[in-house]
C-alpha cells in the first residue's frame, strides 16, 4: 500500500468528520457542499482500492491474509457513501452526525488497512 495515500484518505476522512460534526452541532442537515466533500473522500478511497488490488495482482501479500485485506478495502470504499445515503433519508442534524460517524469509521479502517498490509 502507499503510505501517502493512506494518510491522505485518513486526513480527508477526519476533516469530513469534523466538518459534518460541526454541522450537526449547529443543528444543520447535510448540504450540497457536504456531498462534494463525501465525493472527494470516496474517490480517494476508491483510488486506494485500485492501488491495493494492483499491488495484490503484482505479487504483494497482506500479512494477515488477502481475503481480510480485500474485505477491509471494500468496506473502506463503502463507508462514506453508505453514510451519505443514510443522511439523505434523515434530513435533520442526525444526517450530518451519521456522515461524521461514517467518516470516523473510514479513518479507523485506514489504520487497520495499514496494519494488515505492513504488519
Amino acid at each position: 500500500m502507499l503510505d501517502a495515500l493512506t494518510v491522505a484518505v485518513s486526513v480527508a476522512a477526519l476533516a469530513l468528520a469534523a466538518w459534518c460534526g460541526f454541522a450537526a452541532y449547529r443543528d444543520q442537515p447535510t448540504k450540497d457542499w457536504h456531498f462534494i466533500g463525501m465525493a472527494v473522500v470516496s474517490v480517494l478511497a476508491l483510488a486506494q482500492l485500485v492501488v491495493g488490488v494492483v499491488r495484490l495482482a503484482g505479487g504483494g501479500t497482506a500479512d494477515e491474509g488477502t481475503a481480510i485485506f480485500l474485505a477491509y478495502l471494500i468496506g473502506a470504499v463503502c463507508a462514506v457513501p453508505a453514510a451519505g445515503f443514510l443522511s439523505l433519508a434523515e434530513r435533520t442534524r442526525w444526517g450530518s452526525a451519521t456522515v461524521a460517524a461514517g467518516a470516523v469509521v473510514l479513518a479507523v479502517l485506514e489504520v487497520r488497512l495499514h496494519d494488515i498490509w505492513a504488519a
